[in-house]
Protein backbone atom coordinates (compact mmCIF):
# COMPACT_ATOMS: atom_id res chain seq x y z
CA UNK A 1 0.00 0.00 0.00
CA UNK A 2 1.28 3.36 -0.99
CA UNK A 3 1.52 6.45 2.02
CA UNK A 4 -1.59 8.40 0.95
CA UNK A 5 0.82 11.81 1.18
CA UNK A 6 3.78 10.48 -0.97
CA UNK A 7 4.21 12.39 -4.20
CA UNK A 8 3.46 11.19 -7.41
CA UNK A 9 6.05 8.91 -8.53
CA UNK A 10 6.20 10.31 -12.14
CA UNK A 11 6.76 14.30 -10.38
CA UNK A 12 9.85 12.95 -7.89
CA UNK A 13 11.61 11.22 -10.86
CA UNK A 14 10.95 14.49 -13.15
CA UNK A 15 12.46 16.39 -10.35
CA UNK A 16 15.33 14.15 -10.38
CA UNK A 17 15.75 14.02 -13.87
CA UNK A 18 15.78 18.47 -13.90
CA UNK A 19 18.13 18.32 -10.84
CA UNK A 20 20.29 16.13 -12.34
CA UNK A 21 20.91 18.56 -15.73
CA UNK A 22 18.40 16.45 -17.98
CA UNK A 23 17.95 18.19 -20.96
CA UNK A 24 15.41 15.77 -22.16
CA UNK A 25 13.83 16.00 -19.15
CA UNK A 26 12.66 19.28 -19.84
CA UNK A 27 11.61 18.89 -23.26
CA UNK A 28 9.42 16.14 -21.52
CA UNK A 29 8.27 18.51 -19.29
CA UNK A 30 7.27 20.84 -21.59
CA UNK A 31 5.43 19.04 -23.72
CA UNK A 32 3.34 18.09 -20.77
CA UNK A 33 2.60 21.43 -19.28
CA UNK A 34 3.41 24.28 -21.90
CA UNK A 35 -0.55 24.42 -23.10
CA UNK A 36 -1.14 24.66 -19.55
CA UNK A 37 0.91 27.13 -18.77
CA UNK A 38 0.66 29.41 -21.58
CA UNK A 39 -3.09 28.98 -21.71
CA UNK A 40 -3.25 30.38 -17.73
CA UNK A 41 -0.93 32.75 -18.88
CA UNK A 42 -3.35 34.10 -21.87
CA UNK A 43 -6.28 34.26 -19.49
CA UNK A 44 -4.28 36.56 -17.10
CA UNK A 45 -2.94 38.72 -19.94
CA UNK A 46 -4.97 38.53 -22.57
CA UNK A 47 -2.20 39.10 -25.10
CA UNK A 48 -0.60 35.82 -26.95
CA UNK A 49 2.89 37.13 -27.17
CA UNK A 50 2.97 38.15 -23.09
CA UNK A 51 1.45 34.83 -22.41
CA UNK A 52 4.48 33.41 -24.39
CA UNK A 53 7.10 35.12 -22.06
CA UNK A 54 5.70 33.83 -19.44
CA UNK A 55 5.68 30.42 -20.89
CA UNK A 56 9.31 30.92 -21.53
CA UNK A 57 9.91 32.21 -17.73
CA UNK A 58 8.15 29.17 -16.24
CA UNK A 59 10.30 27.21 -17.66
CA UNK A 60 13.34 28.82 -17.19
CA UNK A 61 12.76 29.04 -14.17
CA UNK A 62 12.11 25.25 -13.70
CA UNK A 63 15.49 24.38 -15.40
CA UNK A 64 17.05 27.01 -13.30
CA UNK A 65 15.64 25.98 -9.99
CA UNK A 66 14.15 22.14 -10.44
CA UNK A 67 14.82 21.96 -6.29
CA UNK A 68 12.47 24.77 -5.81
CA UNK A 69 9.41 22.13 -6.28
CA UNK A 70 8.78 20.32 -3.34
CA UNK A 71 6.82 16.96 -4.07
CA UNK A 72 5.12 16.57 -0.40
CA UNK A 73 3.28 19.81 -1.21
CA UNK A 74 1.77 18.89 -4.03
CA UNK A 75 2.08 17.90 -7.96
CA UNK A 76 4.29 19.22 -10.20
CA UNK A 77 1.32 20.48 -12.85
CA UNK A 78 -0.15 22.78 -9.83
CA UNK A 79 3.67 24.27 -8.39
CA UNK A 80 4.09 25.44 -12.77
CA UNK A 81 0.63 26.16 -12.72
CA UNK A 82 1.03 28.36 -10.00
CA UNK A 83 4.51 29.54 -11.33
CA UNK A 84 2.88 31.07 -14.34
CA UNK A 85 -0.29 32.47 -12.09
CA UNK A 86 2.54 34.41 -10.21
CA UNK A 87 4.62 35.61 -13.40
CA UNK A 88 0.69 36.18 -15.28
CA UNK A 89 -0.10 38.89 -12.28
CA UNK A 90 3.25 40.50 -11.87
CA UNK A 91 3.40 41.19 -15.37
CA UNK A 92 -0.09 42.25 -15.28
CA UNK A 93 -0.24 44.55 -12.56
CA UNK A 94 3.69 46.05 -14.10
CA UNK A 95 1.58 46.71 -17.09
CA UNK A 96 -0.98 48.14 -15.21
CA UNK A 97 0.95 50.18 -13.36
CA UNK A 98 3.00 51.66 -15.60
CA UNK A 99 0.10 52.55 -17.47
CA UNK A 100 -1.09 55.09 -14.37
CA UNK A 101 2.16 56.02 -14.13
CA UNK A 102 1.43 57.47 -17.83
CA UNK A 103 -1.73 59.08 -16.58
CA UNK A 104 -3.79 56.01 -18.19
CA UNK A 105 -7.01 56.07 -17.79
CA UNK A 106 -8.45 54.26 -14.64
CA UNK A 107 -7.39 53.75 -10.83
CA UNK A 108 -5.11 52.00 -8.51
CA UNK A 109 -8.67 50.02 -7.42
CA UNK A 110 -9.33 49.36 -11.52
CA UNK A 111 -6.08 47.62 -11.94
CA UNK A 112 -7.05 45.38 -8.23
CA UNK A 113 -10.64 44.57 -10.30
CA UNK A 114 -8.81 43.43 -13.75
CA UNK A 115 -6.52 41.27 -11.64
CA UNK A 116 -9.11 39.47 -9.56
CA UNK A 117 -11.12 39.01 -12.54
CA UNK A 118 -8.40 37.70 -14.05
CA UNK A 119 -7.38 35.58 -11.17
CA UNK A 120 -10.77 33.76 -11.39
CA UNK A 121 -11.10 33.28 -15.41
CA UNK A 122 -7.64 31.42 -14.80
CA UNK A 123 -9.02 29.48 -11.81
CA UNK A 124 -11.70 28.74 -13.60
CA UNK A 125 -9.57 27.35 -16.33
CA UNK A 126 -7.49 25.76 -14.69
CA UNK A 127 -10.54 23.72 -12.45
CA UNK A 128 -11.50 22.73 -15.88
CA UNK A 129 -8.66 21.20 -17.06
CA UNK A 130 -7.72 19.48 -14.03
CA UNK A 131 -11.00 18.27 -13.29
CA UNK A 132 -11.79 14.16 -14.37
CA UNK A 133 -13.24 13.74 -17.88
CA UNK A 134 -16.18 12.53 -17.23
CA UNK A 135 -17.12 16.11 -15.43
CA UNK A 136 -15.54 17.97 -18.38
CA UNK A 137 -17.64 16.05 -20.75
CA UNK A 138 -20.90 16.62 -19.28
CA UNK A 139 -20.25 20.49 -18.72
CA UNK A 140 -19.26 20.69 -22.45
CA UNK A 141 -22.07 19.26 -23.46
CA UNK A 142 -24.24 20.79 -21.27
CA UNK A 143 -22.52 24.35 -21.96
CA UNK A 144 -21.52 24.23 -25.34
CA UNK A 145 -24.30 22.58 -26.69
CA UNK A 146 -26.77 23.37 -24.24
CA UNK A 147 -27.72 20.00 -23.50
CA UNK A 148 -30.03 19.36 -20.58
CA UNK A 149 -29.40 16.64 -18.39
CA UNK A 150 -31.28 13.91 -20.36
CA UNK A 151 -29.96 15.02 -23.27
CA UNK A 152 -26.37 14.82 -21.56
CA UNK A 153 -26.89 11.09 -19.91
CA UNK A 154 -28.11 9.84 -23.65
CA UNK A 155 -24.65 11.25 -25.33
CA UNK A 156 -22.70 10.29 -22.60
CA UNK A 157 -24.94 6.81 -22.68
CA UNK A 158 -24.85 7.05 -18.76
CA UNK A 159 -28.44 7.41 -16.66
CA UNK A 160 -30.08 10.65 -16.03
CA UNK A 161 -29.30 10.38 -12.45
CA UNK A 162 -25.38 9.97 -13.57
CA UNK A 163 -25.29 12.74 -15.70
CA UNK A 164 -27.07 14.95 -12.53
CA UNK A 165 -24.48 13.95 -10.71
CA UNK A 166 -21.64 14.28 -13.10
CA UNK A 167 -23.16 17.62 -13.73
CA UNK A 168 -23.72 18.95 -10.22
CA UNK A 169 -20.50 17.92 -9.15
CA UNK A 170 -18.64 19.92 -12.00
CA UNK A 171 -20.64 22.95 -11.21
CA UNK A 172 -19.60 22.57 -7.35
CA UNK A 173 -15.87 21.82 -8.88
CA UNK A 174 -15.76 25.26 -10.98
CA UNK A 175 -18.19 27.17 -8.46
CA UNK A 176 -15.03 27.30 -6.25
CA UNK A 177 -12.94 29.76 -8.95
CA UNK A 178 -14.56 32.14 -6.89
CA UNK A 179 -13.17 31.31 -3.78
CA UNK A 180 -9.95 32.79 -1.95
CA UNK A 181 -8.63 29.59 -2.27
CA UNK A 182 -10.04 27.03 -4.47
CA UNK A 183 -9.49 23.35 -3.82
CA UNK A 184 -7.18 21.58 -6.05
CA UNK A 185 -5.92 24.92 -7.45
CA UNK A 186 -2.81 26.09 -6.92
CA UNK A 187 -2.35 28.04 -4.03
CA UNK A 188 -1.09 31.05 -6.17
CA UNK A 189 -4.07 30.54 -8.22
CA UNK A 190 -6.35 30.31 -5.02
CA UNK A 191 -6.05 33.58 -3.90
CA UNK A 192 -6.35 37.68 -4.53
CA UNK A 193 -2.33 36.61 -5.61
Amino acid sequence: MTQRNAPPRWDRTMQQRLTRGEAAALGELYDRFASLVHGLAHRVLGDENAADTVTRDVFAHVWEHPDAYDPHQGPLRTWIATLAHGLAVERLRAAGTAALARGGAGSTEDLEHQVRHASVAARADYIVHAMPVPLRAALELAYFQRRDYQQTAADLGVTEDEARRRLRLGLQLLATAHEAEAPGAPPGIGGAA
